[in-house]
């Protein structure tokens, strides 16, 4: 949530800010703005609403903004004070000589303020963010250099934040630190790059060094220095990222959410490549922990994250038969959980940054439990607290509903469970390798399930024209598909709903049940694709129209169903995967034909770095 970014190079300070701020829209926002070093002062320009707004006001500053060299940008998602211009990022501190954005919440930061009110402070503001301008200045007025400041206000603060800031006696000088909140520091040739996000920089570079907690990082156009809490410098080697700008634009598609859709194919096949070999026998020789003495595992996550370790605790029960369980990570973290060093803790996050995730880990390594991470994001703080990590591998994803993302978490859990089923010998070894050769297809299959639904879709919105709110059903597997799709479609076009095991529906949903609440039905294989038809059934009875996600040649489903979307007949383990790319692409599409913004929905942002 919100973005940072900052340069110090040369008088190309305001596109370099622009552009990162773009690439930072996904993280959620309601405002933006720029705090920029101009003759030895600092000048604000801050604009509610979307970036174009900031940009058009930029514009009206008639070239006054040009030959800036140095500044700070910032998205800011409200937490303390409504949506405002003067709430907005960046908020100037003591005579507005110093400058800062902040991302995250600071705890303490009502008798922070009381503080500085009794020593002569005035605030502009309803925001926690003040606090620290205020702070910095008055060290700054008192002497001190704007890190110096900084390391003293560190001493003050609580709570998990990120900082950068500006000060109008130090021209050419960022300063910035950060506390759980994400800050990575970009290298540059003759300039350097600040950002909460590598996304923001990719235009950029592709050399990074992350800022650890606790540190400040100094930049100018010529260097970058880490500093320790002890005041040392910090030596620490560059990374690099894979991903490149091209990854992070639209490259002819209409929106990033039909395009990440249309990516799962290749991210599956990067997620699987070097881990699982042509003859079905996987390798997660990268996984630094001794998963043999596993007893229990606990699968923690939120959102998406947390229906993926759904799927992932049945076919890590089914395949290597060791007890899971799956908690949402915000409840987690305040219950008291029970475990011991036999006891494996999943962290899953798209982004790595999740606070409530990230807490998770650390109750875990409270009861000596062993963490291991699965992640899309390189460097991100849960790469760093985790005991190991497994990253999905599935690109940068823009779009604020998880997609790609969601399907490369569930096929590292298929790794996974095949690599503890081996371990654990609770099936053949020829056995484990027909289920590795049957996910080796995930990537073809997920091509033939997308070009499949894009047929019939039309037929499935036509459905959705009159809602009100719809319900998803499924039995088995196919109830966490059933929550990932109903998700999507709330995620998206705001309409109300629900995913529900079928067979749970007599026990309240089916209360909701008329001709204005669409259900759509997930059908399998077996036993249980017998029981969902039958529930289906009784929803019929009471006027519901039915969409079925089934194999291409379900007759019944045909019967049943006004609209079918076809998926082809697969192995069972990529049974979840090829059922939810229709309600993916059935979400995206009702909520294109309401006119509304699919990238970037309101009240929703991708990355959840307070709690």
């Amino acid at each position: 949530m919100c973005g940072i970014v900052g340069y110090a190079g040369r008088e190309r300070c305001v596109e370099v800010l622009m552009e990162g701020l773009k690439h930072l829209e996904y993280r959620g926002y309601d405002s933006a703005g720029l705090a920029l070093q101009i003759g030895g002062e600092i000048e604000t320009i801050r604009r509610v609403g979307p970036l174009r707004e900031l940009s058009k006001a930029i514009g009206e500053a008639n070239g006054r903004f040009e030959r800036v060299g140095t500044g700070i940008g910032h998205t800011r998602w409200a937490t303390h004070g409504r949506p405002s211009e003067e709430n907005a990022h960046p908020h100037l501190g003591g005579d507005k000589k110093v400058a800062v954005v902040h991302n995250g919440i600071i705890e303490n930061h009502a008798e922070l303020r009381e503080e500085l009110e009794e020593r002569g402070f005035s605030f502009n503001s309803e925001t926690d963010t003040e606090v620290i301008a205020h702070l910095l200045a008055e060290r700054v007025e008192e002497g001190d250099t704007l890190r110096e400041a900084l390391g003293a206000a560190l001493e003050r603060l609580e709570g998990s934040f990120a900082v950068a800031a500006v000060s109008a006696k130090e021209p050419g000088t960022i300063v910035a630190a950060r506390n759980q909140s994400p800050l990575v520091v970009g290298l540059g040739d003759g300039e350097n790059f600040l950002a909460s996000a590598v996304q923001a920089l990719l235009g950029e570079t592709r050399k990074f060094i992350l800022v650890e907690n606790g540190e400040i990082a100094v930049l100018t156009s010529s260097s970058v220095e880490i500093f320790g809490p002890d005041g040392k410098e910090v030596r620490r080697e560059p990374f690099g990222v894979e991903w490149d700008a091209e990854a992070v634009e639209l490259g002819g598609y209409e929106d990033y959410m039909l395009k990440e859709i249309h990516e799962q194919p290749a991210a599956l096949q990067a997620t699987l490549a070097g881990r699982l070999g042509a003859e079905g026998d996987v390798d997660l020789s990268e996984v630094d922990l001794d998963l043999s003495n596993v007893e229990r595992i606990v699968i923690v996550a939120c959102g998406t994250a947390y229906h993926a370790g759904l799927l992932g605790k049945n076919t890590i029960e089914r395949l290597a038969r060791i007890p899971v369980e799956v908690a949402i990570a915000s409840e987690y973290r305040y219950s008291d959980p029970i475990g011991d060093e036999k006891t494996l803790v999943i962290a899953i996050s798209q982004s790595g940054e999740t606070t409530d995730t990230l807490a998770a880990i650390e109750t875990a390594h409270g009861f000596g439990g062993h963490v291991l991470a699965i992640t899309n994001t390189r460097g991100s703080l849960i790469t760093r607290e985790a005991d190991s990590v497994l990253l999905t591998k599935a690109g940068p994803e823009i779009c604020v509903a998880s997609t790609k993302a969601f399907l490369t978490q569930v096929a590292v859990l298929d790794l996974l469970a095949l690599e503890l089923a081996r371990l654990k010998k609770s099936l053949l070894e020829d056995e484990l390798q027909e289920i590795g050769k049957s996910l080796r297809l995930a990537p073809e299959k997920i091509q033939e399930a997308i070009a499949l639904s894009e047929v019939c879709m039309e037929g499935a919105v036509d459905v959705f024209e009159d809602a009100r709110c719809a319900l998803f059903l499924g039995r088995g597997v196919a109830h966490p598909v059933a929550l990932e799709g109903a998700l999507k479609l709330k995620e998206i076009s705001y309409l109300p709903a629900e995913g529900y095991p079928a067979g749970e529906m007599k026990h309240g949903p089916i209360a909701l049940i008329d001709e204005s609440c669409p259900v759509v039905a997930i059908l399998g294989e077996g036993v249980l694709r017998e029981k969902t038809l039958s529930n289906i059934q009784e929803t019929v009875a009471r006027g519901a129209k039915i969409i079925a996600v089934a194999d291409e040649g379900d007759a019944e489903a045909r019967k049943i169903a006004e609209v079918v979307l076809p998926v082809p007949k697969v192995p069972e383990i990529l049974a979840s995967l090829v059922a939810t790319v229709p309600l993916q692409l059935l979400a995206y599409h009702v909520a294109k034909e309401r006119g509304l913004d699919v990238d970037k929905p309101r009240n929703l942002a991708k990355s959840v770095t307070v709690e």
